[in-house]
């Protein structure tokens, strides 16, 4: 629990910070406008350094970790999908994971029940609050774009009458917003009630998530209790992006705050576990075709070494096999 309490500690004092550069001490351009640069700089750099880092590794063996069959004699049904032998079939393994998180309902979870009986299943409940966080991230994602062009981009306006079609409240409650906070509070309270989890846990994985939570809580407040002039944010934002910043009247202090959160998860985003999201493109385990018996895959950083072929052992111990009575391929 102190891993969990240090973290959170260390979101509320960067709130704090937000809070009173911007609204006390009145540093607007500092937090509106140098700290989104200076995060976006560092996501960049560090991102592409990660990449290539990634890039870089040898991967010596064909490692693609499956659970189904795999290609072999005709009569013998493969699974294209569970252990894929095609360029399809890797390409569907790969949506699955990434779109639906398929791996997360494998047999991962053990338990003993009614005595010594030992029973897999899998993580359900996981998979269901991964989907809610991934989906609804990515939505509200998409609403932010309208903020960065103008006009906006077609379909914008229809993924956010869908987000709000239920109309609650005024302005209208998106479903996204609900979505990701239980979302956040399932994964939290996983993490701070599972002894195996929490033992796994370290100060990062609870500080990532108090930010993203903290960054949510912000923008649900600032859109519902502490009303900002949109148009002027928007002015701001697009000056940001279009290389002419500048700030304007009617922006309020839970914007900057906003802002400031955000600019610190894009900056913490490369160096983080969260780099999990472009990584899973480049794992060896994931993004090769399991084709290992129709053709043979060669380390290409094998060295030269010196072997000793069958054929040389069998000349050397010849008159011992004979004696001891082991066939020999040549007499």
């Amino acid at each position: 629990m102190k891993k969990a309490f240090y973290a959170l500690i260390a979101v509320i004092g960067l709130i704090l910070i937000g809070w009173i550069g911007a609204g006390v001490l009145g540093l607007k351009v500092l937090f509106g406008i140098t700290i989104p640069y200076l995060a976006t700089c560092l996501f960049i750099g560090g991102f592409v350094y990660r990449i290539a880092k990634w890039a870089a590794s040898p991967v010596p063996f064909h490692i693609p970790t499956t659970c189904g069959q795999q290609r072999s004699l005709p009569w013998i049904r493969s699974n294209s999908l569970e252990s894929p032998s095609t360029g399809a079939g890797l390409f569907g393994r790969m949506a699955l994971e990434v779109l639906f998180f398929r791996s997360l309902l494998r047999n991962d979870r053990v338990e003993l029940k009614r005595g010594q009986k030992l029973v897999y299943g899998s993580n359900r409940y996981l998979w269901l609050g991964a989907m809610l966080f991934h989906w609804s991230l990515l939505i509200i994602l998409v609403h932010h774009l309208r903020y960065l062009t103008d006009p906006v981009l077609p379909g914008i306006a229809a993924i956010t009458h869908m987000d709000s079609v239920f109309q609650i409240g005024l302005p209208e409650f998106y479903l996204t917003d609900g979505a990701i906070l239980i979302a956040l509070c399932y994964l939290l309270f996983r993490r701070l009630t599972s002894s195996q989890v929490r033992l796994i846990s370290l100060p990062a994985d609870y500080f990532a998530l108090f930010l993203i939570l903290a960054i949510v809580i912000s923008g649900v407040l600032m859109r519902h209790i502490f009303k900002i002039d949109l148009t002027a944010a928007k002015a701001l934002i697009m000056g940001v992006v279009s290389l002419h910043p500048f700030i304007g009247r009617g922006v309020g202090t839970i914007f900057f705050v906003h802002l400031f959160l955000v600019s610190l998860l894009v900056a913490y985003f490369p160096f983080s576990k969260l780099m999990h999201a472009p990584g899973i493109f480049l794992s060896p385990t994931r993004n090769l075709k399991n084709d290992s018996r129709a053709q043979r895959h060669v380390n290409p950083w094998n060295y030269p070494v010196k072997v000793h072929t069958y054929e040389e052992y069998e000349n050397e111990f010849r008159d011992a096999m004979k004696e001891a009575g082991i066939p020999l391929e040549k007499q």
